[in-house]
């Protein structure tokens, strides 16, 4: 491959490695707690009404805490937020593997996903690339698999989990864990982390002065008696988390639509709420995103 078209690829790529995580403001921040079944409903039920203060107002403007910690070799991001859907409706879409391949298509780097029928554990094949039209020949693969850790009435546990990335990248996990909450609500704790190395790290740099450079997150940071939104590697972070934040409540959204109608409702919805945070999250035009999607999820169901 041209060295010059692989460099772009290796910065797009740690755009979205760090798609799920999020830098608090504090210089050091706590470890953000393991998403487990050993942990359990109590625990999440708990951690619901620790952050009630948080999750009733905040700059999101929706219910929803973020936290994050970063060690020498590993990145980990938690979400928290109380979904406006019953907990029976989210337990039976993230029980399934195709469904999270459904949620997962929203967010605008990825390219395709499929998960396989026959194999146990279930594996998500994934392409992650470009925020325009791409060949999956030109985007990056990621396997995962699957495995239901929890399913009972009153909790789920689920996981994703890719022992190798590329760019030197390694033990992806994506955990997520749900208790129903009282009024037909769900409260959920989506964690995602992700190992590298040095070559890793050094790529990712290498996107912050490129193509990440100049763009900023959701947090205010004192910047030389002032306040200034967080721009950098934390910026890079808030950004994609609240993608993949919005592209769970999209699809969550879109499932009391008749089936033929529900692919348009969650990329109208994604797009829609996305443009409500446009000085961060702006990247397309609708009717380019739209159409983009639409394709990617045709390409998607065919196989």
């Amino acid at each position: 491959m041209n060295p010059l078209r692989r460099l772009g690829r290796h910065a797009l790529l740690c755009g979205w490695l760090l798609c799920a995580v999020h830098f608090p403001a504090a210089a050091q921040a706590p470890q953000v707690a393991a998403a487990s079944a050993e942990s359990g409903a109590p625990a999440l039920l708990e951690k619901h009404a620790e952050l009630a203060g948080q999750l009733a107002q905040n700059a999101y403007r929706r219910p929803l805490f973020l936290e994050s910690a970063e060690s020498p070799n590993e990145v980990t991001g938690s979400a928290y937020a109380v979904l406006n859907s019953p907990f029976a409706t989210v337990s039976g879409a993230f029980k399934s593997p195709s469904r999270w391949c459904e949620m997962l298509i929203l967010h605008i780097n990825t390219k395709y996903c499929h998960a396989s029928a026959n194999e146990s554990p279930s594996v998500l094949n994934m392409h992650i690339g470009k925020k325009t039209e791409q060949q999956l020949e030109d985007a990056f693969a990621l396997q995962f698999s699957y495995r239901l850790a929890t399913s009972s009435p009153d909790y789920l546990a689920a996981n994703l989990r890719s022992d190798k990335g590329p760019l030197g990248t390694n033990n992806y996990r994506i955990e997520l864990q749900a208790v129903p909450l009282p009024g037909g609500k769900t409260f959920m704790h989506l964690r995602y982390s992700y190992g590298y190395g040095v070559a890793g790290r050094l790529a990712m740099q290498g996107y912050l002065a490129t193509a990440g450079s100049g763009k900023v997150g959701f947090t205010r940071v004192q910047r030389g008696g002032t306040t200034a939104f967080v721009d950098g590697m934390r910026g890079t972070v808030e950004r994609n988390t609240m993608r993949y934040y919005l592209a769970i409540e999209a699809y969550l959204a879109s499932l009391d639509k008749p089936p033929a109608q529900q692919l348009e409702a969650r990329l109208q919805h994604w797009f829609d709420a996305t443009e409500q945070y446009a000085r961060q999250l702006h990247e397309v035009d609708k009717e380019s995103y739209l159409s983009m999607k639409r394709a990617e999820y045709q390409r998607q169901q065919a196989s």
